[in-house]
């Protein structure tokens, strides 16, 4: 079933045009490596699937529906974030990082947090001796798997990776691979993970994605 859908889009920065007429449909559980040089767009097409950047033409369609007709809220609530560095809050201890979009949504109880919160130290593999810790006390592996936490927390339907794994050494680099791809077989969601690296690209994707000159080739 299709779950994104890039309907002729066209986007610029200035006087650089990213896309022009792109098109393309990514599956339901699929996991995506999207792979191209710097510059040429990929953040920017992670930013436009969860509204943070707009098409200067055409659609995004997210479950049949335009993105423009969507709350804007519920869309993001949906739609998971971890980029390189983790992204997390330096004055947040780790459980109100992983809890922050939690704690803003009335969907959630505080026992449904506490609960939820002890589910995803299980599916990222952290112990929870590290909740009082702020993210300085922790070493890069272990900030980026709380930034992964993080993005699950309101159990998105979609998790969108900005390179998350880059910054980070070649051991700790592959465990992480490793512990992302036990995600996805276990929770089923549609991962979009833009990398650099061909190898990893290779070891994650179930569908591998070239993004070049503004069009979409698959690998």
């Amino acid at each position: 079933m299709t779950l994104i859908e890039f309907k002729n889009i066209y986007k610029a920065h200035g006087d650089k045009i990213l896309f022009e007429n792109l098109s393309f449909k990514i599956e339901k559980g699929d996991f995506v490596t999207l792979t191209g040089t710097s510059g040429d767009g990929k953040t920017t097409l992670l930013r436009m699937i969860n509204g943070m950047e707009k098409p200067d033409q055409g659609e995004i369609h997210i479950n049949y529906q335009s993105i423009e007709k969507q709350d804007i809220l519920h869309l993001r609530r949906n739609i998971g974030y971890a980029i390189q560095g983790s992204g997390l809050f330096p004055h947040m201890s780790v459980e109100d990082n992983i809890l922050y979009v939690p704690s803003l949504s009335k969907k959630w109880t505080i026992a449904e947090q506490q609960s939820r919160l002890l589910t995803l130290l299980d599916i990222v593999s952290l112990d929870d001796s590290l909740l009082k810790r702020y993210p300085d006390e922790l070493s890069g592996g272990q900030q980026q798997r709380v930034g992964i936490a993080r993005a699950l927390a309101a159990e998105p339907e979609i998790l969108l990776m900005d390179e998350p794994f880059g910054a980070l050494d070649s051991f700790t680099r592959t465990q992480l691979q490793d512990s992302i791809k036990q995600i996805h077989s276990k929770l089923g969601i549609t991962i979009i993970f833009v990398t650099h690296d061909e190898l990893e690209a290779q070891k994650l994707a179930t569908r591998q994605l070239l993004l070049k000159q503004g069009e979409i080739w698959i690998n």
